[in-house]
Formats: structure tokens, sequence, C-alpha cells
């Protein structure tokens, strides 16, 4: 090991999910020694599918994992937003080639575990990254000299900075910046990856409706189907064995198109999920510790961006320890100086998208009448989200209260 290795930081990244792990990767490839310590017994992501807009997978290209992603991640032709009621079409926007082209790189779907595979595989082979299963962070400590982390198990890690990468409960979040409970959605949720049925096209398709939605595309080489489903539950404290109950579901879709009353079979009903996230809060870098992903900036998932925006993170915050190795906190501050504007734009906008969807009524017709105008290659609306930057983000007015 050179000198010029030997100055760079050591790095403890606790979560070892799509952030942690693209965390390690890009770390790694700038020639730092990292270790992943993960609490589960093993790696593996919950859920099945997973939306990559063009700004994530520039991210992946970057890191020389999109081609191991493409080999299973499936390039949708169109975006398109349906009636749930009726199953008619309100708009579509044409991805594919056409988006590619315009901004660098696809859009893809997939499966999380593909996605996670290619990233642990990716930072393996660095020779730089040693990932450590059953490691529950208890503590930290930091000083001027590093950052000591110490598992429930007894044991302890050190580095010369320490990576929050784990989640939206994040127990290095809560010891350095912020102990409140996250934001808990009325919205249920339920999904149902399974076997893909005829007829169902390489496309991302939103069914929406007053206060529901069921969102579905194919993954793992097309050969599956993921759906998503989701309502207001009005029964229960949203958590509750009350709240979001497969037979209020049914009740609720009962009005819905015949597609959308097929899929909820498909479901799976023994378990139902909750929404969670958190109104944006600066402090991501305290001293020698950073946070990453959910645990800095917890969204919904109306924009599909809560992993790219990790990715983004992911990178940024290489980018800014490699420039200033002889600097930690500098170094830690300039990331979040970079990074928190643009998280907390996708936060806030993520919100507003999600009453967006789920609007009824007059506020139903209005957005349906004004997607039918939209043309499918128009990407005003997203280029804030998927350009280069240069387009400065819709700011939600205040009065809507998104928070």
């Amino acid at each position: 090991m050179n000198l010029a290795q030997r100055a760079l930081p050591r790095v403890v990244v606790v979560g070892g999910g799509i952030g942690g792990f693209t965390t390690a990767l890009a770390l790694a490839l700038r020639g730092m020694e990292v270790q992943v310590l993960e609490r589960a017994p093993e790696f593996t992501e919950i859920g099945a599918g997973l939306q990559f807009g063009p700004n994530a997978n520039r991210a992946l290209e970057r890191l020389g994992v999109l081609d191991a992603v493409l080999k299973t991640a499936v390039l949708p032709t169109k975006f398109a937003i349906m009636d749930v009621y009726t199953g008619a079409e309100l708009y579509h926007a044409k991805l594919g080639e056409v988006l590619a082209s315009r901004y660098g790189a696809p859009y893809t779907v997939m499966h999380r575990h593909d996605l996670l595979t290619a990233l642990m595989e990716g930072a393996r082979a660095t020779g730089r990254v040693e990932a450590l299963p059953g490691k529950e962070v208890v503590d930290l400590a930091q000083d001027s000299t590093g950052v000591r982390v110490t598992c429930a198990d007894g044991s302890t890690y050190q580095g010369d900075v320490l990576v929050g990468a784990d989640g939206v409960r994040s127990i290095v979040r809560r010891l350095v910046l912020d102990d409140s409970e996250p934001l808990m959605s009325e919205y249920v949720i339920y999904r149902g990856p399974g076997p893909r049925p005829e007829g169902i096209e390489d496309a991302v398709m939103l069914y929406t409706g007053d206060q529901m939605h069921l969102m579905q595309y194919p993954i793992q080489g097309g050969a599956m189907v993921n759906r998503v489903l989701s309502f207001r539950s009005t029964k229960g404290k949203p958590g509750s064995d009350e709240w979001g109950t497969p037979e209020e579901l049914f009740d609720r879709f009962s009005v819905a198109c015949d597609h959308v009353r097929a899929a909820l079979p498909t479901l799976d009903l023994e378990k139902k999920w909750v929404q969670f996230d958190r109104a944006p809060l600066a402090g991501w870098a305290q001293g020698r510790v950073a946070l990453l992903g959910d645990a800095a900036h917890a969204m919904r998932q109306y924009l599909a961006q809560g992993a790219g925006q990790a990715v983004e993170d992911a990178l940024a915050l290489a980018e800014a320890l490699s420039a200033r190795p002889d600097d930690i906190p500098a170094a830690l501050a300039r990331y979040e100086e970079v990074r928190f504007p643009r998280a907390s734009a996708v936060q806030m906008n993520t919100r507003f998208f999600g009453e967006f969807t789920h609007f009824g009524g007059i506020e139903a017709l209005v957005r349906n009448y004004l997607l039918k105008i939209l043309s499918s290659d128009d990407y005003e609306l997203v280029e804030w989200l998927y350009g280069d930057g240069s387009v400065p983000p819709p700011v939600p007015p205040r009065s809507l209260n998104l928070y």
C-alpha cells in the first residue's frame, strides 16, 4: 500500500442495503477501505420491485454495475397513468430509447435483490470491502482522531468516518441528530410480485383513483410482474390490526375496472406495509459521522426515487471524501451542502405527487384533463429530476401543508 492509499480514510458503513453497498462500492473504487455492518443475519432486500430513473442509472454506470443490472432488469417502453375505475389511459410518457437518448441512461424496473447482488459483487470485487452481517450497532463515539461503534454482541469497529445508511429508523440518526419517530402515512400498502400473466405490457402502469392506486410493471427479465396497491384506510390507527385490512381493500376496489379487480387476489394479503417518511431536516453531517439514504431523507414512494437518491448520495459522499481526505468534517459538510437541497426537493415533490395521484371529485377531473393534453414526449415536468441539474426543482406552495 503506497502513501497515498494510507492517507485515505477508513470508513465504517452501518447498513447493508442498497444505500450501504452503493456507498461501499463508491468509496472502494476511490481506494478507501470499507467495513459494512448489517444488523440482519444475512444481506438481503425486503420487497420486490424497484424503479430506477435515468439519474440513478447514470450513477450505476459510473460505478460500473449498470451492465450487470441490465441482465435482469426490464426497460419499459412507457409510463402510463390509467383511470382505476374505467381502465382508460389518461396519459403516457415514452420511455425506452427516447428517454435514454435524452438523459444518457435508461429508465429501468427490476427486482431489488438483483440490484443489491450487483452492488455487493461489485464492492467485493474491489478487494477493499468487508461485509459483516449480524452486527447490530447500539452505540457510537467520535473524537478528533476517529469514530468507534459498539454492536449488540459486544464487538467494536473503528474508522476515520462513519456512514449511517441504516434506513428510516436509523440508529445512527437517533444517536447524532434526531430521535423522533418517522411520519406514518395513512395509506396502507399491499404487494404482489408473481408470475407474469399474458397481456401485461413492458410498461409501468399506474391505475389511479380517489385515495387509491395500483402500480404494476414487469421484473426479472419480464418473467415476473410486480404489483403494489395502496389506499387510504379510514378504519383504525395506521399500523393497527383494524387499519387497512384485506376486507377494506376489497370493498374499496370493488368499483375498480376488471383488470385491477383481477389483480387483487394475486397480492400477498398476509402482509400489509406501512409507509414512512420525514420532513427535510439539515444536520446529516456531524463531525466524522454522516447520514445517507433513508437515514438522511426518508421519502414516500410516489416518484420512485428512494433508492435512486441514496445512490446519488453515495457518489457525492465518495467525491467529497476523496477531495478532502485530510479534513473529514469539512468533507462531510460539503457532502451535505451538495446533497441536501436536491434530496429535500425530492422529498417534498414526492409528497406533492402523492396528493396529485390520489385526487378525487372535481380535482381529479381537472387533473385528468391536464394529463390528456400533455404530449408523450414532453419531459418538462421531470427535467429537474432526470436531467443534469441545470433546471431547478419545482417548489410546492407552502399553503399545501405537505408536512
